[in-house]
């Protein structure tokens, strides 16, 4: 199949990257990193989480940060809502995009929002009813779609019925994650394909972490089925803590790079991204994990 002529990219940065920092990020700094971002032509930036502060101590901030964002036009700021209370908050401080997140594994779905698959879709009806209401849209993620840290590998079945029941609550796009990095491109495109019978691929994304170097490996082979939106993290920032030693999504940096290579248009301006993941893992204290951000940081470099 052709690949896309334009893929968009859905920043997870601020939120997914963040999240597990033990160290406190600043609300300062969580808002200069979305501003950045957006100067850097990303039209998508997942800015926090309406979570309980007790179990993400990290986005305690979320009703701050989203209600102090510059806005540029175009440029869409969701959040992550968990449940319906997550959803009101959002709502009241002026969300105008949420994601539910719901997993293919049931026991992640226990350990990771202590409750069945089943049982997490229903919490989201409420949210998606009152969401239609309020005009706001509703992106589904699902979690361990090709491997789960406590049951193995995940049937491509049981990934489908889930995007499936996302999708026909009102999920404008349903994101697949590789949560632990364990896909390959055979693997990857077998899922896809399973998806694919139930949700149409525009409506498909891919979140791929890259735990074993296969996420890029991963979206070109998506793309060969027809997907063409990517969830990143700009200096592969993030990780999971439900599963040992799983890096963060796949960098940012480095999709962008490939992407431009194959003529694929992103609307992001690849040096200005570059700048961000070197700022935002200088405050951080850690080396960026994009290896093409430090291959274009070196050349930069006397």
């Amino acid at each position: 199949m052709t690949l896309p002529r334009k893929v968009r990219i859905v920043e997870m940065g601020p939120r997914d990257g963040l999240q597990n920092e033990k160290g406190e990020v600043p609300t300062a700094i969580k808002l200069e990193l979305i501003e950045r971002l957006g100067e850097a032509g990303l039209t998508a930036i997942e800015a926090t989480a309406f979570v309980s502060p007790k179990w993400i101590p990290q986005m305690a901030d979320h009703a701050e940060v989203l209600g102090r964002i510059r806005r540029r036009p175009g440029v869409a700021y969701p959040v992550l809502t968990p449940n319906l209370k997550g959803f009101e908050a959002a709502k009241a401080a002026g969300a105008t995009e949420v994601a539910v997140f719901a997993a293919a594994s049931e026991a992640f779905s226990r350990k990771n929002i202590n409750c069945s698959i089943a049982e997490s879709l229903e919490r989201f009806r409420p949210v998606l009813e009152s969401a239609r209401k309020a005009n706001i849209k509703v992106r589904g993620y699902i979690s361990c779609v090709v491997g789960c840290p406590y049951e193995g590998a995940i049937a491509p079945q049981k990934v489908a019925e889930v995007a499936g029941a996302l999708h026909d609550m009102g999920c404008y796009e349903i994101s697949l994650g590789d949560t632990i990095g364990v896909g390959t491109p055979g693997r990857m495109q077998a899922m896809v394909e399973a998806c694919a019978r139930r949700v149409p691929a525009a409506r498909l994304a891919g979140h791929y972490h890259d735990t074993y170097g296969q996420a890029l490996a991963n979206i070109y082979a998506s793309m060969e089925l027809g997907i063409a939106t990517f969830d990143a993290s700009v200096a592969g920032l993030g990780g999971c803590p439900y599963a040992k030693g799983a890096t963060g999504n796949v960098a940012t940096e480095d999709v962008v790079y490939m992407l431009h290579g194959l003529g694929i248009e992103t609307g992001i301006d690849l040096d200005r991204l570059v700048d961000t993941g070197t700022w935002i893992s200088a405050f951080l204290k850690r080396e960026s994990s994009s290896r093409a951000g430090r291959a274009i940081q070196a050349k930069r470099t006397p």
